[in-house]
C-alpha cells in the first residue's frame, strides 16, 4: 500500500508506466512546454496516462478509465469528477501525445531477424483488399479486362486496390 505523499510518484500511476517510462513522458511534456506550472492535484504527467488508457478502453467513460488507471493505490485517492478530467486533457492538449507517438512509433523488429525483411523492402500485413470500378474507357478494358459474373462480364472494369 502506498501512503497519500506517494500518489503521484513515479512508477504509481498504472500499469502504463511500465511500457511507456514516466522519464519518457516527463521529457515530452518538457519538450513541448505542456508541463503544469504550479503543483496540481492532477499533474501533467498523470494527463497523459489517462489519455493513453482513454485509448485503451475506448468503451469505457473516464470516470471508470480513471478508476481503473488509479486501481490498486491506496483508498485515500482523491475521487476526481468528470470536469476535472476533462479540464486535465484540455491543458495538455494533443501536442505532447504526438510527440510520444513519434519518439515510439516504428517496427519493433530489427532488419536482421527472418522475415522481417523480402530484398531490401521491410513486410508488412495488410488487411482486407478493394475494388473499384473504373471509367468503361477502351485503355482501362486493354488491362483490367471486365470480371466474369455468373451472368455474363460486368459493366465496368474493376480496379483491385490494397493499400
Amino acid at each position: 500500500m502506498y501512503g497519500i505523499d506517494d500518489l503521484f510518484a513515479p512508477g504509481h500511476v498504472g500499469e502504463l508506466t511500465q511500457v511507456i517510462p514516466t522519464e519518457l513522458v516527463d521529457a515530452v511534456l518538457d519538450e513541448t512546454g505542456t508541463r503544469e506550472r504550479r503543483l496540481r492535484s492532477l499533474p501533467s504527467r498523470v494527463g497523459v496516462y489517462f489519455v493513453l488508457a482513454l485509448g485503451l478502453f475506448e468503451h469505457l467513460g473516464a470516470g471508470l478509465v480513471w478508476g481503473k488507471l488509479m486501481a490498486g493505490l491506496t483508498p485515500a485517492v482523491p475521487q476526481t469528477s468528470e470536469k476535472a478530467l476533462r479540464d486535465l486533457r484540455r491543458r495538455i492538449g494533443v501536442a505532447p501525445l504526438q510527440r510520444l507517438f513519434e519518439v515510439l512509433a516504428g517496427p519493433l523488429a530489427q532488419p536482421s531477424t527472418p522475415g522481417v525483411c523480402y530484398r531490401l523492402w521491410r513486410t508488412v500485413a495488410f488487411d482486407g483488399c478493394g475494388s473499384l470500378n473504373v471509367p468503361d474507357h477502351e485503355r482501362n478494358r486493354s488491362w483490367l479486362g471486365r470480371t466474369e459474373r455468373r451472368h455474363g462480364p460486368s459493366g465496368y472494369p474493376r480496379l483491385m486496390l490494397m493499400t
